[in-house]
C-alpha cells in the first residue's frame, strides 16, 4: 500500500472531528489550568502620611517600596499588575507611633486573591523633637589680590550668626554655619561685599535663610621703615629753639615708596604763629611722605623763643 496514502488518510480521515476535539481539549487544558492556584511576587510603593506638627520629625526611614507575595488562579495573577493595584498607605500623622505592621488588609487585591507574605512584615519608628539654636557663620577665603594689594583685617559677615533648626540629634552636631568660600582674585584697593550661599548642614537640618552677605576690604601692602633721632626744622621766625632736638619717625608705605626713600627726604618740621616777643608753645611736629601713614614721636616738640 502507497505509504503517503495512508499519511494522508490518517491525517484527512474525519478531519473536522479531529480538529473539534483539538479545539475540546485546548478549552479544557485552559479551564483546568487558569483555575489552579499560583503564587506571585509584586513589589508595591508606600505612601506615608506624616503629621501636621512640624514640631516632630520621624527619623525611621520609610522603604519607598515593599515585596508582597499574592496567591489565586493563574489566570488572575497572569493579568495583575502593581501598578493597578495602588499603592500601600502608612497613616503616621499622629506622630506617635512607634511601629507599624503591613498587615494583608493594607493591599489592595483583586477577589479571589489572597496576600501571603509581605516583606518587610514591620518597621520600627523613631522619632524626634525639631529644635533650633543659633549657630555662628564661617567664611573661608580663596585666592588673592592684585599685586601690591593685600586683606585688611577678616571677611565681615552679616548677619553674624544664623539659625539651624532640625531633629534634636542631628542640631546638636552642627558647630557652626558655612559659606561658599569668597574670591578675592585680582581685587584692588577698595571694599568688596557679595551675596554668598550657605552650605546644606546635615540631614534634616535648615538654616533660616539660604545666605549671606560678606564684605572684603582689600587696601595697599604696606611695609614699616624707622628714621631714628631726626631733627626738627623750626619755622617762623629766627633763633628759635626746640625741646627735644630731635624726633623718631616710622613710616608705613608701600614697598616701592619705602626703597626709593632716603633719609634726607623725610624733614619733620614745628611751624610757630604766635607773633609774641617772648614765650614757650607746644607746637604738633608735622611730616607729610605722599602714599604713607607716618608716625612721630614724641607727636610734639617744646618751642622756645
Amino acid at each position: 500500500m502507497d505509504v503517503g496514502y495512508q499519511i494522508r488518510s490518517f491525517v484527512f480521515e474525519n478531519f473536522n472531528l479531529k480538529v473539534l476535539s483539538f479545539a475540546c481539549a485546548l478549552v479544557l487544558y485552559s479551564m483546568v489550568h487558569g483555575s489552579q492556584d499560583a503564587q506571585r511576587s509584586l513589589l508595591l510603593s508606600v505612601v506615608t502620611l506624616t503629621p501636621h506638627d512640624d514640631n516632630r520629625v520621624l527619623m525611621t526611614s520609610i522603604p519607598p517600596q515593599i515585596h508582597v507575595t499574592v496567591r489565586g488562579p493563574r489566570q488572575t495573577l497572569d493579568e495583575l499588575r502593581a501598578d493597578d493595584m495602588g499603592s500601600v498607605q502608612i497613616d503616621l500623622r499622629n506622630g506617635t507611633e512607634t511601629r507599624v505592621t503591613f498587615a494583608p488588609s493594607m493591599v489592595p487585591v483583586p477577589p479571589g486573591v489572597n496576600v501571603e507574605q509581605i516583606d518587610p512584615p514591620a518597621i520600627d519608628l523613631a522619632w524626634e523633637d525639631v529644635v533650633s539654636r543659633e549657630v555662628s557663620i564661617e567664611v573661608g577665603v580663596v585666592g588673592a589680590p592684585a599685586p601690591g594689594f593685600i586683606l585688611k583685617g577678616a571677611p565681615v559677615v552679616e548677619p553674624k550668626a544664623v539659625r539651624a533648626r532640625g531633629p534634636t540629634s542631628e542640631v546638636a552636631v552642627v558647630q557652626r554655619a558655612r559659606l561658599d568660600p569668597f574670591d578675592v582674585s585680582g581685587l584692588t584697593e577698595g571694599k568688596v561685599t557679595r551675596q554668598l550661599a550657605l552650605n546644606h548642614p546635615v540631614g534634616r537640618v535648615m538654616f533660616d535663610v539660604p545666605s549671606v552677605s560678606v564684605t572684603v576690604e582689600v587696601t595697599r601692602q604696606v611695609v614699616e621703615r624707622s628714621f631714628p633721632r631726626l631733627p626738627v626744622a623750626l619755622i617762623g621766625r629766627t633763633g628759635l629753639k626746640a625741646q627735644p632736638t630731635e624726633v623718631d619717625v616710622r613710616l608705613a608705605c608701600p614697598p616701592d615708596i619705602v626703597r626709593a626713600l632716603r633719609v634726607e627726604q623725610i624733614v619733620p618740621t614745628a611751624a610757630l604763629a604766635s607773633s609774641a616777643d617772648h614765650g614757650a608753645e607746644s607746637i604738633a611736629v608735622q611730616l607729610t611722605v605722599d602714599q604713607c601713614e607716618v608716625h612721630v614721636t614724641p607727636p610734639s616738640v617744646i618751642v622756645r623763643w
